[in-house]
C-alpha cells in the first residue's frame, strides 16, 4: 500500500441497473465518506461527507452526468496541500478499483 491508497470500499450494490458505491477515503483526506452512483458508466449523485463543503458540492454537481472515464482523467493526481492524494483523487481511486 502506497501513501494515500488507504481507502475502502464499504459497500458496492447493483439494484434496477444502479451501481451504488460509498467508500471511505485515505485517512490522509478531509472527507470521511464518499458515495455516488454509476448508470451506465456515468456518475451521478456524487457525495462527500465532510471536508471542504463548498468545494466538494460544486465536484458533485459538475461530475453529474459524467462518464466515470472522463472524470477519472480530469481528477486523477489532484493533490491536497502536499499530501499525495485529495477528497476528489480519492474518488479517483476507488473508480480505477472497481
Amino acid at each position: 500500500m502506497t501513501l494515500g491508497d488507504d481507502f475502502k470500499i464499504i459497500s458496492d450494490t447493483t439494484q434496477n441497473g444502479v451501481r451504488h458505491i460509498t467508500a471511505e477515503p485515505s485517512s490522509l483526506v478531509c472527507s470521511v465518506q464518499i458515495d455516488f452512483d454509476l448508470i451506465d458508466g456515468k456518475l451521478h449523485n456524487v457525495k462527500y461527507i465532510r471536508g471542504c463543503n463548498g468545494n466538494l458540492q460544486a465536484i458533485g454537481r459538475l461530475l453529474e452526468g459524467m462518464e466515470a472515464d472522463k472524470a477519472v482523467s480530469i481528477l486523477e493526481g489532484v493533490n491536497c496541500n502536499g499530501r499525495g492524494t485529495s477528497c476528489s483523487d480519492q474518488l479517483v481511486r476507488v473508480l480505477k478499483s472497481i
